[in-house]
């Protein structure tokens, strides 16, 4: 089931609702009427027939339960048999009661402005058009009131009473039940704007994926070439009898691995270089490597560093993770030169992995815009990019990030991510 599709089917279980507590709402009122008139007044009515037409609402809301709780996607189909049967049982009541003068008729119109809200146009004017067809039928074909003769006098004054019972009834149901529905129908078209956004900022995302797959390509021949290079150059006389020149080589070379193990890295985040990139990991000795790798690439320094995170948890821990947490510590580092506070713990069922630092803190608008492209008060590269993917590959994995600004000055930001899918399977005993 794609998720648009997802976001309809869970408004239209809410509506469903909304009209399975509507019903009963109607078999309560309308055995109320019966009671009432034809105990309370001595109106003689069809209370059989009367009942059954009950009995008849009962079972389709029974009908309606047994479908909420179905697998299966809720259909605009079904939403009108439901609304369709509804008027049936209403036509079926007024016929035994009076037709067209019974004061109830106007029940018909909750119906159709129902219908109207939520159907699509088609169901919606048949939907009408079944309700006029139903009017214009009760003005021809009723079963009259039999009325007790103490009642003949008052007939237009209980007329009168039974509209304005039926007024009051038809405002608040419409105001209760269509003010739901109405706030269903946003919070669905809500949900479907947010869903398009980030199929928007995925898309950007592949973008820059090929990208930088593409680089990676590209700086992975002119790589192969220098460590050729620097390998001969280790053989020539020179370097073997000047000591400095042979350490500042040992540098370069160090620096070059370190740059192929990058463009390595962008291979495999990108499925380039498939089942090389994941593996299954201690989740405490994971997140250590990750921030010893990264305080010994960038030396940071002061960086406090704390893993509360319990022992013997397993994770599944690949490079786009990995480059999470670098990409985290990075801008802290950039924020806050000369402290970085980190922290791992557990938080229920949920990994924490906390960065704090001693920077000018996040600007309202960027905290408000947290994770779009290019929202960042950063004049120089990046502009906020790094966040943008930090988040999207947080989101891919089930988790979240959020960002607040310190009481005692700078910022925090917090990676979590849900144990159920960092540790998809439990170990062995």
């Amino acid at each position: 089931m794609s998720a648009d599709v997802g976001i309809q089917d869970t408004a239209d279980r809410h509506n469903l609702r909304l009209l399975i507590l509507l019903r009963w709402f109607a078999v309560g009122g309308q055995l109320a009427t019966i009671c009432v008139v034809g105990f309370a007044m001595d109106v003689r009515l069809p209370l059989i027939p009367m009942f059954g037409v009950l009995w008849f609402l009962v079972a389709l809301n029974g009908l309606a339960w047994l479908r909420l709780r179905g697998a299966s996607a809720i259909t605009g189909r079904e939403l009108f048999l439901g609304l369709l049967g509804d008027v049936l049982a209403l036509t079926a009541q007024l016929y035994m009661s009076g037709g067209a003068t019974n004061p109830f008729i106007s029940l018909f119109l909750l119906q159709a402005m129902l219908g109207a809200v939520l159907l699509d146009l088609r169901r919606a004017a048949t939907l009408a058009v079944v309700t006029i067809a139903a009017f214009l039928a009760l003005t021809l074909w009723f079963e009259p009131l039999r009325l007790p003769p103490r009642a003949d006098g008052d007939l237009f004054a209980l007329h009168i009473q039974g509209m304005f019972i039926c007024f009051v009834l038809t405002t608040v149901l419409l105001l209760v039940f269509v003010t739901r529905i109405t706030r269903n129908l946003r919070d669905r078209d809500r949900r479907l704007a947010e869903l398009k956004q980030q199929s928007v900022e995925e898309d950007h995302i592949v973008r820059m994926g090929l990208l930088a797959a593409g680089a990676a390509h590209e700086l992975g021949t002119p790589l192969a070439t220098l460590s050729v290079i620097l390998r001969d150059w280790r053989r020539l006389p020179f370097f073997r009898r000047n000591t400095e020149a042979k350490q500042e080589l040992g540098v370069m070379e160090a620096e070059l691995e370190r740059c192929k193990s990058i463009v390595r890295g962008i291979l495999i985040s990108s499925g380039e270089l498939r089942g090389e990139g994941v593996i299954r990991s201690e989740a405490r000795q994971f997140i250590d490597d990750c921030v010893q790798e990264w305080r010994k690439a960038r030396t940071p320094p002061r960086l406090d560093y704390r893993n509360a995170f319990p022992a013997c948890t397993r994770m599944l821990a690949d490079v786009a993770l990995k480059q999470v947490i670098f990409n985290l510590l990075e801008n802290a580092l950039e924020a806050s030169p000369d402290w970085i506070g980190v922290e791992a713990r557990r938080d229920g069922e949920r990994l924490l992995f906390l960065v704090s630092d001693r920077g000018p803190g996040f600007a309202p608008e960027v905290l408000a815009n947290l994770g779009k492209p290019y929202a960042s008060t950063k004049s120089g590269p990046g502009r906020g990019l790094g966040l943008f993917l930090v988040m999207n590959v947080a989101r891919k994995l089930g988790g979240a990030v959020t960002a607040v600004n310190r009481p005692q000055g700078g910022a925090q930001v917090t990676l979590a991510l849900p144990l159920a899918d960092v540790d998809p399977e439990p170990d062995a005993p």
